[in-house]
């Protein structure tokens, strides 16, 4: 493209604001997936209700964005590791170094998801829209019965038709021509955080906006559970102390919905937990049934 040959000669600020005009295209373009995206999520909600699992399958790239999501939940919404996993062609060596044809091998694909049920969900990434890799997980999981879904950055993608359902979202020329980590990549998180994030919330994850499942493993996060205990109690009508929320949370094993429910509803740490347990783990469900009393 014209302007995107002679790099050597642009200031850097010019080749700054270039690659930042380039970068503001993509959420426009994920948004015309919205509707596929939307489809997907609400498909992926039920296999997890009944103990499915959500896996990403990629290679370079790709599969490095997946794994990183992937291992964003359990800190963000306090999710077994297992519910959501990232698997990358060559390996664990592939997250940090470049391994060598391991997407050209779908057989490899197709091994890497052959413990999938009916219940999981499988997506496979690749900014081509056709890497053998993960086109033989895709075809594998399929066998097996479970949900597809195939997340690339061109359209039409070869991947779309080894899938119940294909998000597209033609990214075009990059910055750096044939650089996938650029525009494609940026494309490919935004669209696997809706779906790890909005799938969650469907699952009870938050409450309202709040993070609510956090999992207050430090100092940090446990003063942002204290936060939320307060916040939340607060809205309720039992508002309480920084103080007494965190006594609460000690008492209910830092977790944050449990601890709500105590303060709110007087219940002991063992009757909110089960109160909590019988909602699904749903705290604004868990409340509400407290109300129609």
């Amino acid at each position: 493209m014209p302007g995107h040959l002679h790099y050597s000669t642009l200031s850097t600020a010019d080749l700054a604001a270039r690659m930042n005009a380039a970068d503001a295209e993509v959420p426009a373009l994920v948004g015309r997936a919205l509707p596929a995206i939307s489809e997907t999520i609400d498909a992926i909600v039920p296999r997890l209700q009944r103990g499915g699992r959500l896996l990403y399958v990629g290679a370079g790239t790709s599969g490095r964005l997946g794994i990183l999501d992937a291992s964003e939940c359990p800190p963000t919404f306090n999710t077994d590791p297992d519910l959501v996993t990232g698997i990358i062609a060559g390996g664990e060596r592939a997250i940090q170094h470049s391994v060598e044809n391991a997407e050209d091998d779908p057989e490899a694909g197709a091994a890497a998801v052959s413990h999938v049920t009916s219940d999981d969900v499988v997506v496979g990434i690749a900014a081509s829209g056709r890497t053998p890799y993960v086109r033989g997980a895709l075809t594998r999981a399929r066998e097996l019965g479970s949900l597809t879904v195939a997340l690339s950055c061109v359209s039409p993608a070869e991947l779309s038709e080894l899938a119940d359902h294909a998000i597209e979202v033609p990214t075009g020329t990059e910055f750096v021509q044939g650089s996938t980590r650029l525009k494609a990549g940026t494309a490919t998180k935004l669209v696997l955080n809706m779906l790890t994030t909005l799938t969650l919330v469907r699952l009870g994850k938050t409450f309202g906006d709040l993070m609510v499942d956090v999992r207050a493993s430090n100092e940090k996060l446990r003063a942002r559970a204290t936060h939320l205990v307060v916040t939340i109690c607060a809205e309720q009508g039992r508002p309480l102390t920084d103080a007494t929320a965190r006594a609460l949370l000690e008492a209910n094993e830092w977790h944050v919905s449990r601890a709500v429910l105590a303060q709110v509803t007087g219940a002991t740490a063992d009757a909110a937990r089960d109160l909590l347990a019988r909602h699904g783990g749903v705290l604004e469900a868990a409340l509400s049934s407290t109300q129609e009393r």
